[in-house]
């Protein structure tokens, strides 16, 4: 367990009060913050696209469901992995979730070690995911630093065009390619035409 992910945000969200105080000393007991709320609604009040950690979610509660709140965080832009914490009988309306984006289920009544080992690994792929988004924004930003003329290149090169069809395409000469081929890589800090072409994949799929 790293120490990023032991500092993020653990969130449980269950309408059964005497279950949220049971998971709260639980997890404090093992050094991980806490916060817990009643309802969905008091969760998406104080839950925001930055807030890393994950969440533990009832799939029954009045008002919104567990399950209209994964469809609503997901809308939100809130990328926190989601246990859903089910009652037998909610078990199929688990499973839907999971095909959702739920990062697990567990049912109730549930082993406290097994509940902190899912709650573990949800905090670590919430970091892997933060992280990879944090270098994805960084490529990106590299891409913005382009002229227009410098990603139409670029483009043509992802393409496995060479440097005669490129110039043919854009109306320049080879020559001209070739100076903004050596411009694209001191930007990008690159030094070959295949990392160009990984950078550029690498953004478009992330």
């Amino acid at each position: 367990m790293s120490e990023n992910a032991e500092q993020a945000m653990v969130f449980v969200v269950d309408d059964d009060e005497s279950m949220r105080d049971s998971i709260r000393l639980l997890l404090e007991s093992e050094h991980l913050k806490t916060s817990t709320f009643s309802c969905a609604l008091d969760f998406m009040q104080s839950c925001t696209p930055r807030q890393g950690g994950c969440l533990l979610l009832d799939v029954r509660m009045p008002g919104m469901s567990g399950m209209e709140l994964l469809e609503t965080l997901k809308a939100s832009g809130i990328l926190l992995p989601v246990i859903m914490i089910s009652g037998h009988g909610d078990v199929p309306m688990a499973v839907r979730a999971l095909k959702h984006g739920a990062f697990d289920f567990i049912q109730k009544p549930f082993n406290s070690r097994e509940l902190l080992e899912r709650i573990h690994a949800a905090l670590e792929l919430d970091q892997k995911n933060r992280r990879q988004n944090s270098e994805n924004e960084q490529r990106r930003s590299l891409f913005m630093a382009l002229t227009d003329r410098e990603m139409e290149v670029v483009d043509l090169v992802v393409a496995g065009n060479p440097s005669k069809i490129i110039a043919k395409s854009l109306g320049i000469s080879p020559k001209t390619v070739d100076i903004h081929r050596a411009n694209i890589m001191r930007k990008l800090d690159v030094h070959t035409v295949a990392e160009i072409v990984q950078l550029r994949l690498s953004v478009r799929d992330a």
